[in-house]
């Protein structure tokens, strides 16, 4: 078997699917400066003779699978194979494989970073300092700034994957409450209590969004579900801005009736008008959808992958989490 990786795929990952699998041509997509269109994906896969593919974020369509509809297998190095034409592929009876989870560590890390920095005014007091204001008194900053710990405070999950249940497992170590809306999974440990979506947005101190986008979820969080809580909760989102209505966020912000919000996603990247309105508010904590952004997650996704495809293909398992489309 043939297979074009245009995935970043490291060099022992490569050299572990040339003894599994026989070729490798690797043109990443990053060396290219970005991701590839489907006229450049075809010829790519013309130029390969390529039998199968590894992508990350190239435009996967159904003229890209049309044109190749014998292909083994479709490897996709995301949570979401968004950029796939899943249907076409399913039709062709091409096998379609995710990783999910590969950025599960990096997003609960710099989750718990930025809950930690927004509690305890961490970027205000680093202003303060580099502006020159400390003044004669020594304790003009302890007063000014004092914040909140984060042990002892209940954080709600909606939704409770490989990335809720790693920050979960951090966070039992400060300690935190923790609780969880998620309708298809239960979790065997019995510190996370499982409780309604509306009983989650009234009683936690931190509401954490961890939601893939789907007919069922896009526009999910609105003016109901945000009216629900604390005046001094917090509003997390690191996964998906579609899943919240955006103008009901920025109502419960701009008017004061939620302490303030730590996003990583929006409506539109880069922004538009009424997301910097979001981004650039006093109590909004905003980065640019840098949450799974690491080195390590790139390690992360060809482990995963290479162990999936060993798995389908070499030891004939056919209940695979990270089998997309399992009609197949």
């Amino acid at each position: 078997m043939r297979i074009l990786v245009t995935a970043p795929y490291h060099e022992t990952g490569r050299q572990e699917l040339k003894q599994l699998f026989g070729q490798v041509i690797y043109k990443p997509w990053k060396s290219h400066g970005r991701a590839y269109n489907q006229n450049e994906l075809i010829a790519l896969l013309d130029e390969s003779k390529a039998d199968a593919l590894i992508t990350e974020h190239d435009e996967v369509t159904e003229e890209v699978i049309g044109h190749c509809p014998n292909l083994q297998f479709i490897g996709v190095c995301r949570g979401t194979p968004s950029n796939v034409a899943l249907q076409a592929a399913t039709k062709n009876g091409i096998p379609v494989f995710n990783t999910p989870a590969r950025n599960a560590q990096a997003v609960a890390e710099l989750f718990i970073a930025n809950v930690i920095t927004f509690m305890r005014n961490t970027l205000d007091t680093i202003q303060w300092l580099q502006d020159g204001n400390w003044g004669q008194g020594s304790h003009t900053s302890y007063l000014q700034f004092k914040g909140n710990e984060l042990a002892g405070k209940k954080v709600g999950m909606v939704g409770f994957g490989a990335v809720g249940q790693t920050i979960a497992n951090i966070l039992k170590g400060f300690p935190c409450e923790i609780c969880y809306y998620d309708p298809f999974y239960t979790a065997e440990d019995d510190r996370y209590v499982k409780v309604s979506l509306e009983e989650l947005f009234k009683i936690s101190d931190v509401v954490a969004i961890h939601l893939p986008v789907n007919e069922h979820t896009i526009g999910m969080v609105d003016s109901r579900l945000l009216s629900l809580m604390k005046p001094d909760a917090i509003f997390v989102n690191t996964a998906r801005a579609a899943v919240v209505k955006r103008g009901d966020l920025l109502d419960a912000i701009e008017n004061e009736r939620i302490r303030g919000a730590i996003l990583d996603v929006f409506d539109h990247e880069p922004p538009d008008e009424i997301d910097y309105r979001l981004i650039r508010h006093p109590n909004v904590l905003a980065t640019p959808h840098i949450a799974g952004a690491t080195h390590e997650v790139e390690d992360h996704h060809t482990v995963i992958m290479n162990q999936v495809l060993k798995e389908f293909f070499k030891e004939n398992k056919r209940d695979i989490r990270q089998l997309v489309n399992k009609e197949v």
